[in-house]
């Protein structure tokens, strides 16, 4: 349900060659709803093809506050994401973090 007390962010970033996802997308994107007062991330998608990555990735990522930053979740990507898309996804979460900061 659509609130005025939520934002809806997106970060994007080239996928590497060689991945599944390539075929589908050009990039990854990490989309977001965060919560305006306390930066809460409440929901989170990604484009990553298997549905069992995406749910990981939001694990990750959903209840972390974007006023703390970011280095956390890019520590828990980088020390339990093994896959291709590792540095893909921490330059969405990157681009992710950078429109949050415009608003």
């Amino acid at each position: 349900m659509f609130s005025r007390e939520i934002y809806f962010i997106a970060g994007y970033a080239r996928l590497p060659q060689g991945m599944a996802a390539k075929n589908v997308f050009d990039s990854l994107t990490i989309t977001a709803e965060v919560e305006k007062k306390y930066g809460v991330i409440l929901e989170v998608s990604c484009t990553l093809v298997t549905d069992h990555g995406r749910k990981f990735i939001a694990q990750i990522l959903r209840g972390h506050s974007l006023k703390d930053g970011i280095e956390e979740p890019i520590q828990l990507i980088q020390s339990y994401y093994k896959g291709k898309a590792q540095h893909a996804l921490i330059a969405a979460l990157k681009d992710l973090y950078a429109q949050y900061q415009l608003i």
